[in-house]
């Protein structure tokens, strides 16, 4: 195979990476340290590894801790993104890595990220470079250890017929659940410390320190968007210097109680899609922003004493202040109505 080829397959969805990047982080939590001896066991071996989690929740890392402890540890750990390939990319970049892996010591690792995406038609190619136990000896299939990973229920996908039941067999040699954020939620301290001190050290930045009421809000937040979610506020917080301006865009699930229901005014646009998403942020913004509101007037709009109250600091305050569209005109306003009972 050309090196022309093989450029033009890592531009179509397949990349090298390297094996010290994303390290894997140990963690406290229960599911984690079953996770972590069931990683230990198996990578030595040469079975073929499907993980499950939801987007964000460290499948590659876990992928990558696979290949770091397995034989093939010396060769290349290859990234194959599965949705929305080219349909000749696989079959390229397969044909040169049978043909490269041939020569001694470059076996290693190829991992098809989110392989519920692949298409038909490359379901069939990869089929065919799959052996039907472990790295095979013949000369057209893939000597490298496999790991496949998804975010969809793939029986059912099979049950629907999207994708082939021969594939899902062969990449199924052992299946591994890597637990969301939310089921690890023990282990939020050790990720943020270790992301903390990354950007650091990246942005020459001091360490931010959080308050308890700030670890609690992240105890708190459901983190949809998982460990890549946990990442950004560790960058977001490094950069910005100030827990107030990094914890804005977290949506709380715990929410204090008198204040309105975060389902209130969420219904006034009944025939107009919307996210879940989108939704929770608004309602935690009508609550913010009511919170914020009921400070100012038992503070009679001093704001330091607001943001004392708020346990935020005075930045942070006139950050949200901003952001919510709340000044002195809102103020006057509260005054005159007042002043009207």
């Amino acid at each position: 195979m050309s090196l022309k080829v093989e450029e033009k397959a890592m531009t179509l969805g397949m990349v090298t990476i390297p094996s010290e990047a994303f390290p894997f982080v140990t963690g406290v939590s229960v599911a984690m340290r079953s996770l972590e001896r069931l990683i230990a066991d198996i990578a030595p071996t040469d079975v073929p590894i499907l993980l499950i989690g939801e987007s964000g929740a460290g499948k590659e890392v876990v992928a990558l801790e696979v290949h770091r402890r397995s034989r093939n540890s010396n060769g290349a750990f290859v990234k194959c993104n599965c949705a929305g390939l080219a349909s000749d990319s696989l079959r390229n970049h397969l044909n040169y890595t049978v043909s490269n892996g041939r020569e001694p010591g470059t076996s290693g690792t190829t991992y098809f990220d989110d392989i519920g995406r692949l298409d038909a038609a490359n379901q069939n190619v990869l089929l065919q470079f799959l052996s039907d136990s472990g790295p095979a000896p013949q000369t057209n299939c893939l000597r490298q250890r496999v790991i496949a990973s998804t975010t969809c229920n793939l029986e059912e996908e099979m049950r629907a017929g999207r994708f082939r039941e021969e594939l899902y067999y062969r990449i199924n040699g052992v299946c591994l659940r890597v637990p969301s954020l939310r089921q690890r939620q023990e282990d939020i301290p050790l990720l943020l410390d270790y992301f903390v001190k990354k950007y650091v050290s990246s942005f020459e930045r001091p360490q931010p320190q959080l308050s308890s009421t700030a670890m609690e809000s992240l105890r708190s937040h459901s983190w949809p968007g998982n460990i890549r979610e946990l990442e950004n506020f560790a960058r977001k917080i490094v950069i910005l210097g100030d827990e107030g301006l990094a914890l804005t865009d977290l949506v709380v699930s715990n929410i204090p109680n008198g204040t309105e229901h975060p389902s209130a005014g969420l219904n006034k646009h009944p025939n107009k899609a919307r996210s879940l998403k989108a939704a929770a942020r608004e309602a935690a913004r009508n609550v913010e922003r009511e919170l914020i509101l009921d400070s100012l007037e038992r503070t009679h709009w001093n704001r330091k004493r607001s943001a004392r109250e708020l346990q935020i600091s005075y930045k942070a305050l006139l950050y949200k202040l901003k952001q919510l569209d709340i000044d002195g005109a809102a103020n006057l306003a509260r005054e005159s109505t007042g002043a009207s009972r």
